[in-house]
């Protein structure tokens, strides 16, 4: 089976969040529920029926790109990982994985601007090029390009909104800036898409996939931008003394 050397990650990452579920006490359920849906969105990308079909049917791929490279990442962010891993380990292991998180590759890679040009611009060369079509000939290179739209539309997603612990924070307004320009981005390609069939796709699967990819993504970019404002309202809005309810 083509995916069968992705499968393996999401089984072990499901069972290791479960059982650090039950070590840490007062867990929120709902992240539990966030990294379960999240874990069945991407195996549902790479197998199954939709995963078939979406080989040789353009619609159905670009329904596996909404789970695979947005839905799935978007609920496994909410989950917050990171948080319950430090929370749960031993200390001298959350040590040695905080450390990482303050490099500064990480502050490179988690950065809004370069996360948005891994996601959108891997998305435009993958439908503009030969790439789509080549994919489907060769196994590795379809799983590598699996993996990176999975792992930059998570990277994406941690990028704008803070769920976990994030050293390198960039302010609400540069966040906003690249939210809007990735958006954008996403819908021009989406609308390329419509008019400009990828390499070997019939026109009408590609008119379907670009209304799935503006409509879906935009759907699911909804959810991130009433998140992202939510965490900017919450950061800014004014605080008042309980005593004398004057401004703090």
């Amino acid at each position: 089976m083509k995916h069968s050397l992705l499968l393996m990650p999401f089984i072990v990452a499901f069972v290791f969040y479960l059982l650090a579920y039950f070590r840490k006490r007062g867990w929120p359920v709902y992240r539990l529920v966030f990294w379960g849906l999240g874990i069945l969105c991407s195996l549902g990308a790479m197998f199954g029926p939709l995963a078939e079909k979406a080989q040789v049917d353009f619609t159905y791929h670009m329904i596996t790109h909404l789970l695979l490279g947005m839905l799935a990442p978007l609920l496994l962010a909410l989950a917050a990982p990171m948080t319950l891993a430090l929370g749960t380990l031993p200390v001298g292991i959350a040590r040695r994985i905080s450390g990482p998180l303050r490099s500064w590759p990480l502050g490179l890679f988690s950065d809004p601007f370069v996360a948005s040009l891994l996601n959108i611009g891997g998305l435009w060369i993958l439908y503009t090029t030969e790439l789509y079509q080549m994919m489907h000939g060769n196994m590795v290179l379809h799983l590598l390009i699996h993996l990176h739209v999975f792992l930059a539309g998570y990277l994406f997603t941690i990028a704008i909104v803070y769920i976990d612990p994030m050293p390198h924070r960039r302010s609400f307004s540069y966040r906003v800036i690249v939210l809007v320009i990735s958006l954008a981005g996403h819908n021009i390609l989406a609308k390329w898409i419509y008019a400009h069939p990828p390499f070997g796709v019939p026109r009408t699967e590609a008119e379907l996939g670009g209304l799935w990819m503006y409509y879906g993504g935009d759907a699911i970019d909804l959810i991130l931008i009433i998140l992202f404002f939510h965490q900017w309202y919450r950061a800014t809005r004014p605080r008042y003394s309980t005593v004398n309810n004057y401004q703090l």
